[in-house]
């Protein structure tokens, strides 16, 4: 083997352990939640909309590093060659870079809340960095336990999203909570999916992911009723005129899901074959928050 065959394949590791796709994961929330405020107010702050922008991302990139060096504990990831702990072999290293992260992350936060002189906003990020640590940090684990998707949905739903708006408004507001109910899904759709390539490894050191629990083949055929389920309660709430008509462009998604529960309802019981499988829930996601969040800026 070559030098030149060993390189592209290293940088592919290197993109699969960074995740950059992934990282819409943290912009949607901001996005959908500020797009509900202007939509409601009119006004948009920007330099608070692109201060919580950047400070999101670096917190999640403080999750997804942390994540590998817990995972790197219980042995999970033993065989995941895009680890960045295992890339780097310097567990202690990426430790300390995902706190820095973390810092970073929050210090912007805490300049949103000096700007408005009001301390919700970073009561509301710590939260959702709190149930990031218990997801996957120990003595809890929790997502060890199968609770992943739950947290998940809580963080980068309701929390995530009444942080933006409450950033942009100072203020709560029921449209917004439940907009943050279908991007919290399909947020949540990422990490189920994630499991399918893995549920061997998970049920090998007794993580009891959703897959695990129910079977590849009874999870398979759950995802078109989890997809469903969003673009099913963003047609209900255009109809209860909570939502405006425009949010119905998150339809042109659908596509996407359809692709997705076809990938993995014809290859769940081939693990091997669906390591990309959660590159297409983020794609999902990507264009169902997208297009939700052009939704209310048409009114």
């Amino acid at each position: 083997m070559t030098l030149r065959s060993v390189e592209p394949s290293k940088k592919k590791l290197w993109y699969a352990a960074i995740k950059p796709p992934m990282y819409s994961v943290a912009v949607m929330p901001i996005w959908v939640g500020s797009a509900v405020a202007f939509a409601e107010t009119r006004s948009l702050n920007l330099l608070v909309f692109f201060t919580f922008l950047i400070s999101a991302i670096l917190i999640l990139a403080w999750e997804n590093l942390s994540n590998d060096v817990f995972d790197s504990e219980t042995g999970v990831d033993v065989n995941k060659a895009n680890s960045v702990v295992n890339l780097t072999g310097n567990k202690s290293l990426i430790f300390w870079i995902s706190n820095a992260f973390l810092v970073a992350g929050l210090s912007g936060i805490l300049a949103i809340a000096l700007m408005q002189g009001d301390f919700t906003v970073i009561g509301l990020v710590l939260a959702c960095c709190a149930i990031g640590y218990i997801y996957q940090g120990p003595p809890f684990r929790l997502s060890y336990q199968g609770l992943g998707e739950p947290l998940c949905f809580v963080a980068f739903g309701p929390l995530a999203f009444s942080a933006a708006y409450y950033s942009q408004t100072k203020a709560w507001s029921g449209t917004n909570l439940a907009a943050s109910i279908g991007v919290g899904i399909a947020t949540s759709l990422i990490l189920f999916c994630s499991h399918f390539n893995q549920v061997e490894d998970d049920a090998a050191i007794g993580k009891k992911s959703p897959v695990v629990r129910l079977g590849a083949k009874r999870s398979a055929q759950l995802l078109p009723w989890i997809c469903g389920s969003f673009y099913a309660l963003t047609i209900l709430f255009v109809i209860l005129k909570l939502f405006p008509v425009w949010t119905l462009l998150s339809l042109l998604s659908f596509p996407v899901a359809k692709r997705l529960c076809h990938t993995i309802g014809s290859q769940y019981h081939q693990p091997h074959k669906l390591l990309r499988c959660r590159l297409i829930a983020v794609e999902l996601h990507f264009w169902f928050g997208l297009l939700f969040g052009l939704g209310f800026l048409f009114l």
